[in-house]
């Protein structure tokens, strides 16, 4: 690495590190002041009873049902859009399958696109329909982690607050706000913010070409701030209308990082232990950045395969300068490494060049991040998933040595345990049993255009980032299938709602429990054991789990094309 690439990661990465905590102060603010009087009156225009407590069980329902009503109105929307307005171009609706898809995939955060944004979505379609479930998705991921927070802060209740009030305070006074801002940042960099579809260009050669252009620069802010990752361009974060400039790149980094990494000392404040926030996010942030270091050392290394070519045939490789396939020059790898690095690790999806060009050891990483999902995750639920694997260190450290593990002064039983496993088991399930079923059946296997541990990879890859509201895809797969569209669509609600509940339970079950005070004999969560133990489980964890396809797809990959074999 060069001088220049030491910098750009350390001043964004520095970036981080000094908002975090900051952001974590205001979140924890929000939800633990007064309603304000714009959140009464919208209580009151909805008709909605905010000071009304929940237990876990209307809480979970309040989400189900709220969702899949946005859902429906999603997929309608998308199915009926040659009759909706703003539709100049008189484009035609989505298939049913890739409506039900892109639906399911924008209300779970997914944003998983199994279409074209800039060739089959009018104007209005890419507002009221893409928009608009970024927000919901986004709303709900926070709401729900602030119920499982009130799990440890509460006391002999059944209440888990109200997941209306949730919803909106997040919405009113941090996400719409930042959105704003971000949007006209967007707009002064290049990025396009207009009801028309098309302008027409006079280019050098003199002919005329017609540009395909509207609501982007609301949109890019968005799918940034709120984790999304679906770009209003196929191209995504590459598109020089989405991204047009050195400094936007850098901007959607901070963009995608400004929430999710302030989740642990948000939790931390919430609790009323900042120390304990500041453990979680050293976690959090090893992980990423033991991910980052892999990937730019991978992309800076050439494709062993080029020079072998080379040697055999007697002339210059080509790839001098590392992996530059699939990046744009605007760029270079150092930015598309932090930028996909990032993307991965906070379940965002957004990319800035071709994921199915990333060397092995880079697309290695980003299945570890999927599958462990909280490195830092997406909003809310991948910060809930931490949680849970902490509670399954302490447990197992209380087996140990023979006593009833406590986490954060709640007796961790049976139920927790439980239910926390359950949770756990979701993903290996979803993301392993599909991709087995896809690589051997033939409506899975047509679909592939890859040979070898490459394409097994893309198959594992697209069911990782489906069940892990990801949404970023390895191109060489045709996922607009209607067995892929559906699958993966069922996926995304599955992943995306199945892990939540048994968490919501969980929390609901330690809101009941009392308080205890620490004693000599506690152990102490907020310490340097901890962190060891807990990234011991998770390692355990991933390692009997996902070692078996990783070995099967990019370290088979990559251990072929070191000694020159491709398939």
């Amino acid at each position: 690495m060069i001088a220049n690439d030491w910098i750009q990661i350390f001043i964004s990465l520095a970036f981080v590190v000094l908002m975090a905590p900051l952001v974590g102060r205001y979140l924890a603010w929000i939800y633990q002041s007064q309603s304000l009087s714009l959140e009464k009156g919208l209580y009151r225009l909805l008709k909605i009873d905010a000071d009304k407590e929940m237990t876990w069980k209307e809480y979970g329902v309040a989400i189900v049902v709220s969702n899949g009503f946005f859902f429906v109105a999603g997929f309608l929307v998308l199915w009926a859009q040659a009759i909706l307005p703003l539709n100049p171009r008189h484009l035609s609706p989505l298939s049913a399958e890739v409506a039900f898809n892109t639906a399911a995939s924008f209300v779970t955060n997914t944003n998983w696109q199994a279409y074209a944004g800039e060739a089959q979505l009018s104007n209005f379609s890419q507002m009221l329909a893409i928009t608009f479930l970024m927000f919901v998705g986004a709303n709900t991921g926070m709401a729900s982690l602030v119920a499982i927070f009130r799990g440890f802060t509460r006391s002999g209740t059944t209440m888990m607050g109200n997941y209306w009030s949730d919803f909106f305070r997040f919405f009113v006074r941090a996400f719409l706000p930042a959105c704003f801002l971000m949007a006209l940042v967007h707009v002064w960099q290049g990025s396009p913010q207009t009801f028309k579809t098309t302008v027409t260009a006079k280019t050098m050669e003199g002919s005329q070409q017609t540009l395909i252009v509207g609501p982007v620069a609301s949109l890019e802010s968005l799918k940034q701030l709120g984790t999304n990752g679906g770009g209003f361009y196929n191209a995504n974060g590459a598109h020089p209308y989405e991204n047009p400039t050195p400094l936007t790149n850098t901007l959607e980094f901070l963009e995608m990082g400004i929430f999710t990494f302030a989740l642990p000392f948000f939790f931390g404040r919430m609790i009323g232990r900042p120390r304990q926030g500041q453990v979680f996010f050293a976690v959090i942030f090893s992980l990423y950045l033991a991910g980052l270091g892999v990937i730019e050392y991978s992309e800076k290394m050439p494709n062993p395969l080029i020079a072998h070519q080379a040697i055999s045939q007697q002339i210059t490789p080509l790839q001098d300068g590392g992996n530059t396939e699939g990046k744009e020059t605007r760029f270079g790898i150092t930015q598309t490494s932090l930028f996909s690095n990032t993307t991965i690790a906070a379940t965002t999806g957004a990319v800035d060049g071709a994921m199915d060009s990333m060397n092995p050891l880079s697309v290695l990483v980003y299945l570890v991040h999927m599958f462990l999902n909280e490195e830092p995750g997406g909003k809310g639920v991948g910060f809930a998933g931490l949680i849970k694997e902490a509670i399954l260190a302490i447990f197992l450290a209380g087996l140990m040595v023979g006593r009833t593990p406590e986490f954060l002064g709640k007796k961790i039983e049976s139920k927790e345990v439980k239910l926390a496993v359950l949770s756990l088991l979701i993903t290996p399930l979803l993301v392993l049993g599909l991709t087995a079923l896809s690589v051997v059946i033939p409506a899975g296997k047509s679909s592939m255009d890859n040979p070898g541990p490459h394409g097994f990879m893309e198959v594992l890859y697209a069911f990782a980032s489906g069940n892990a509201n990801n949404g970023s895809a390895m191109a060489g797969l045709n996922v607009s299938t209607p067995y892929y569209a559906i699958l993966i669509g069922v996926e995304m609600l599955f992943g995306r709602f199945l892990p939540l509940l048994p968490l919501l339970a969980m929390a609901g079950s330690l809101a009941r429990k009392k308080t205890h005070p620490e004693t000599a004999g506690t152990f102490k969560t907020d310490t340097t054991l901890f962190v060891v133990l807990l990234f011991g489980f998770m390692v355990l964890f991933a390692a009997l789990t996902f070692f078996p396809p990783l070995i099967l797809g990019p370290l088979l990959e990559h251990l072929s094309i070191l000694h020159g074999i491709s398939f």
